[in-house]
Formats: structure tokens, C-alpha cells, sequence
């Protein structure tokens, strides 16, 4: 009886994990400065982030490190690329944030606030290591 109320027990703690939508990211999310909004997608196995409205509609890629990428306007870059989701940590991980303020890309984790499933979580970070990082919340907008 006691192996079984411990089964039990166990898959009721794991639960919320095995039931996390792998899609869960999949929409349209507001930046953390509220200057603009991103929606997330789905190629292959592979999630991404497209930059789909700004403050400024004209603004380009100027601080981009490569001079032929400068011109490009900045809505339509995808500043999350290549999230892949670890069901283990219910994280997605693996790729990378672009920051076109500041023209530089950041290894990056994401996952979705468990207190708050509106809020999206973005770690991006440097030296393969999220202790030298920082943590930015997105806002569900739809």
C-alpha cells in the first residue's frame, strides 16, 4: 500500500510538467520596454520570434556588427532563433536573442512565468553560462 501511495504521489508532483504544451510560447508577445511586439512560431521542431511591430515602423538594423545587415529594417528580424523545447526543465533552450539596440546576440533559455503563464521569461546570456545573464519578461498579447 505504501509503494502504491507513493506512485501516486509521485505522479501527481510530476503532473504539471508532462502536461506543459510544448506550444505553449506559440503567439504574439509584447517586448519588456513596450516598444514592440513578437510573435513566436514553429518551423520543423524549432521555435522563433519575429519582430513584428516597433514604435519606430522605419527604424533599421543599425547597430548590427555586419555593415550589409545595417539597412535592414528592424521589423521582421527574427530576434529568437532556434528554441528547441527540453521537456526535462520545461524550458525551451538552445538558441539565441538578438538585441537590436544593441546589435549583439545572447545565448538564451525561455520559458513561461508557472505563476503567471502570460508572462514569457527570456534569459539571455553570455559565456555559455546563465549565471552571467539577465532575465526579461515578456506580456502575452495574444
Amino acid at each position: 500500500m505504501v509503494k502504491i501511495m507513493q506512485a501516486v504521489t509521485l505522479a501527481l508532483w510530476l503532473l504539471p510538467f508532462s502536461l506543459t504544451d510544448h506550444n505553449a510560447i506559440i503567439g504574439v508577445w509584447r517586448t519588456p520596454n513596450k516598444d514592440g511586439a513578437v510573435e513566436i512560431y514553429k518551423v520543423n521542431n524549432q521555435y522563433n520570434g519575429k519582430l513584428i511591430s516597433y514604435t519606430e515602423p522605419g527604424a533599421t538594423d543599425a547597430n548590427n556588427p555586419s555593415p550589409s545587415l545595417r539597412s535592414r529594417k528592424v521589423i521582421g528580424i527574427d530576434i529568437f532563433q532556434n528554441f528547441v523545447y527540453d521537456k526535462k526543465n520545461g524550458r525551451w533552450v538552445g538558441g539565441t536573442i538578438y538585441d537590436p539596440e544593441s546589435g549583439k546576440s545572447y545565448s538564451c533559455s525561455i520559458w513561461l512565468n508557472k505563476d503567471n503563464p502570460k508572462q514569457l521569461q527570456a534569459r539571455g546570456y553570455l559565456l555559455g553560462m546563465e549565471l552571467f545573464g539577465r532575465t526579461e519578461t515578456f506580456t502575452r498579447v495574444r
